[in-house]
Parts: C-alpha cells; structure tokens; sequence
C-alpha cells in the first residue's frame, strides 16, 4: 500500500480540489468531516491537511476539533484551517475590513521555511476569506504575507506544522502545485506511487481474494465509470461476471447495438435486455421532473431485478460509484445522505440481499479515466461525454412519449456528430439537446409552421459540480441550426444555452 495523506474537510467548496491536487501528485488521500476525526486512524497517514470552511472561527458553532488529535504528523492549514490553529493556541483572529477575495502577490517569503522552497517573492496566490489572523501565538513566526494580509503564511517554531491564508489548490495560486509539493512530498515524505497502473493492479488482486469464485452481477450504462467497474472485476473474476444492458428507451440514437457491440469485443459477458415498452408506459402523463426519474427508476429495478433473478448463485452486486459520490453522501454536519439514485440502484442490494462491491469508490472522474486507459478500454468509451441515468428523460421538458424521444435522438446525433467532425468533441466536458414543451412560428418554403423548439446545451467541467458554457464559433453553431431545422422533422427553430453552473444546473431537469 503507497503512502496516504489524510484531509480534515470543515465544509470548503474547495475540499475536493485539494484531494485532486494531491493525487496529482501521485500520492493517495482521503476526505474525512472533521466530526468524524475521533473515528479514523490518523497515525495511518503522513501528514495532514485543514481545508477551508465557509464558517468563522468567531462563531459560536464553528467546525473544531482537537488540536491533540492531529498527534505528531505535518499539518498544513489552509484559509480556515490556519485560522483555526491560530485561534486555538491563542492568536488572535477578527473580522476582515473588507473581505479578500481574488488575486493577490506575496511581498514577502521566507525562503528559509521548508513550505516555501522555491515559491517567487512576488508570487500570485488566491485569497478568499472574511477573517483574518492578526496577531500569532508566541510558538507560531511568520513566514510569507501579501500588502493586505500581514501574516499570509506561518510555521509552528520546532514543529512541521503551517498555516496559510491564502488556497494554493486553485489554478490562480501559481505556484500552489509546488508548495503543495513541498508539504506534501518533501515535509510529510510521502512515497509518490499512487498510479494508475499501481491503483489496477492491486485492485484486481484484492477483487480476486474477496470475491473468490462468487458471481457478480453488474448493471451497465455505456459510460466511463460502469464499464472500468466491469473490466476490473473482469478480470479478477472472469465469467463470474454478469454483465446487463438495459434499454429504457430513452438512449442516444443507436446507442443500444453499438454499446452492446463495443462490449462484446472487449469480452464481457453482457446480456442487452429491451424494455423501451415498459418505460414508456410507466412514463405516460408524467410531466413533473421528479415524478419521472422516479418512474424511471422503479421500472430499471423492477428490470434489473428480474434479470439478475435469471442467473443462479448471485452474492454481488457490482456498482460504478466514485470518490465524489462517498464524499457528498456524508456531510461535514454528520448527517448521512443517500447516494444518488442511480449508483446505490434504489436500494437494490438490500431488497436482493446482495453484498455490493465498488472497485472505483476512492477514484475521481479522472483518475477513473487513467484506469481506464492502463486497462485498454477504447478512447470512443473512455472520452465519452457523461449521460444522465434517466437519459433523455429528463432532457425532454414535459410529458415524454416514443415520438418526442424520435425526434430529440435526431437533434442529439446532428449535434454530437456535428461536434465530432468539427474537432470540438473532446474540447467539451457534456454535450446535449434539450426538447422544451414550446412552438413558435416558422416559415419553411412558402408555408407557415408551428413547430418545437430545441436548446443545444455544451459545458466545460472538470467534475460536474461546476460548469461554464462552452464558447463554440458562431459558424459552427450557425451550421448545426440550419441542419438540425432542416433535417428533423417537427424542429423549427433551435436556441443556444449560455448557462454556467451555479446558478443553472448542467441538465435542465
């Protein structure tokens, strides 16, 4: 097992952030609440690291934890962590003027501190907070600040442990891979061999010795994460893999036979199951968002269930879960929430009595992806753009029925094809059409129409849990629009979504 670093998170939008720069560094981390530090084994870990907090360390209930539980280990705090360290051994921490938040320059650093080795005197760095420490405690110095912010960044005299004001995480912190680097290899030692082939290797290993000669059934979606899941257990199990393709009607044009195709030459044992009928009877004078995803998933159980009841001597049920689902079903309150519907099944697992295993649950989107190529899935899966479980469910506003799906898998291949061949496919995180429950006028010929409107709807992202929309070129938009009207029956006019995520979401329902 390599080296790990353990996160402390009070709650920070940046958290996960932190985590990914750390794995980048090829080095193995967890995200534990800081409600939940008594539980976990701390002198497991290397060193650790505070995340920020959108609370004060002024408030009444303000996220804390005992500074005895952090034992020996490096420790770095960062924005609200610092300040919390500060606060805790008798600093002093107000209520900024005005709250700091963009770029700032560090106009002095302390090139002697082993966090700062190498960072420029005049180094960018990004602050955002409404407190600031003003004064530090007699074991703490100084060891870097900016014009606005006088103790920027601080040590604990004779200890390995820090305090910086400032989020080296994010991107605008130039240098802030490389003082995460400092911490994180050089203070806390950590061994660096946290790969991806590493990550494959022993996963089949330990998938081998804990599933042993049981059978496994797993319900696949086309997607990145369901099918790194799959060949992983593959290739610990083999034929004791199960394998289920379900057709809700509600995939992308063709999507069935060329999905259930590329399986089949990877080897898996995969069984494609049509069910667009019950779908769409379940679906019937449903318009209400909620309503239909739950329709949507009671029919997928009922489906799943059925097919797996068919294959005799299951103990298992394999899921595609990843780190950010674990992460977001515990809240730093410690209130548990459920998992989103389409990664626990609906509670399948407990109704079938079938324990679940989850080879990806401690892998971002990315890292899932590395995996993917170690194993030599196919870049056209790997790159694959994510797609909502409910699918064009939910990408169709209102009551859903075969001949809207009909026309919005047209729209939704003239523009995905369209991406492909203009190069921009892989410059766009999530692509997609939107059918709105709206006509408008048109004129086609000599004839006056009354027909659909459809949003063209493309996003960058990392993750999903923010997004921006893409800027395509006004050419390539116009291009799409003239042959998506010209080419779809029931189309007539087709607008464009410039939407970030907050305060839209990436779908529309």
């Amino acid at each position: 097992m390599s080296d790990k670093l353990l996160i402390v998170d009070f709650g920070s939008q940046y958290t996960q952030l932190i985590a990914r720069r750390v794995r980048e560094l090829n080095v193995y981390c967890e995200i534990h609440p800081f409600n939940k530090l008594a539980e976990v084994a701390v002198s497991s870990f290397k060193g650790i690291i505070l995340s920020g907090s959108p609370c004060s360390v002024l408030d009444v209930n303000a996220p804390d934890i005992a500074v005895d539980l952090l034992g020996d280990l490096p420790v770095l705090g960062v924005c609200y962590g610092a300040q919390l360290l500060a606060h805790k051994m008798g600093g002093t921490v107000a209520k900024s003027a005005h709250r700091e938040y963009g770029r700032a320059s560090l106009n002095y650093v302390n090139h002697q501190s082993d966090l700062l080795k190498d960072i420029g005197d005049q180094s960018t760095v990004w602050m955002s907070h409404g407190d600031t420490i003003i004064s530090l405690p007699s074991v703490f110095e100084q060891i870097a600040s900016t014009q606005n912010v006088p103790i920027a960044a601080f040590k604990w005299t004779g200890r390995h442990i820090y305090g910086i004001q400032f989020h080296p995480e994010v991107t605008h912190s130039i240098q802030g891979k490389e003082l995460l680097k400092n911490f994180v290899v050089s203070i806390c030692g950590t061994d660096q061999r946290w790969t991806a082939d590493a990550f494959a290797e022993a996963t089949i290993k330990k998938l081998s010795t804990e599933l042993g000669e049981d059978k496994v059934v797993l319900g696949l979606s086309g997607g990145v994460d369901s099918t790194v899941a799959a060949m992983l257990i593959h290739k610990a199990i083999g034929k004791n893999l199960y394998c289920i393709f379900v057709d809700n009607g509600l995939l992308r044009k063709n999507e069935f036979d060329q999905v259930l195709s590329s399986y089949q030459g990877m080897g898996l044992n995969v069984k494609g199951v049509d069910a667009k009928r019950l779908f769409y009877t379940a679906l019937e004078g449903l318009e209400e968002p909620e309503a239909k995803r739950k329709a949507i998933g009671k029919v997928f159980i009922d489906v799943f269930e059925a097919e797996s009841k068919k294959i005799t001597g299951v103990r298992w049920l394999g899921q595609g879960t990843i780190y950010p689902d674990v992460i977001e079903s515990v809240s730093v309150n410690g209130t548990s929430v459920t998992i989103k519907s389409h990664h626990n099944v609906g509670g399948l697992p407990a109704k079938m009595n079938l324990k679940v295993v989850e080879p990806l649950n401690t892998l971002f989107k990315d890292e899932v992806r590395n995996v993917g190529k170690t194993l030599n899935i196919s870049t056209e899966i790997l790159g694959r753009h994510p797609f909502p479980g409910p699918g064009l469910g939910i990408r169709i506003l209102g009551e859903i029925t075969p001949e809207k799906v009909e026309i919005l898998q047209e729209v939704d291949h003239v523009f995905i094809q369209g991406l492909k061949e203009a190069g921009l496919y892989d410059q766009v995180w999530q692509a997609g059409a939107m059918l709105l429950p709206v006509q408008s006028v048109g004129v086609m010929g000599d004839e006056r129409t009354y027909e659909s409107v459809v949003a063209l709807r493309a996003v960058s992202s990392i993750d999903g849990m923010t997004a921006d929309w893409c800027h395509l070129p006004y050419e390539f938009l116009g291009m799409i629009s003239n042959k998506i009207i010209n080419s779809v029956k029931g189309i007539n006019r087709v607008v464009y979504d410039i939407s970030s995520k907050p305060p839209a979401t990436i779908e529309w329902e």
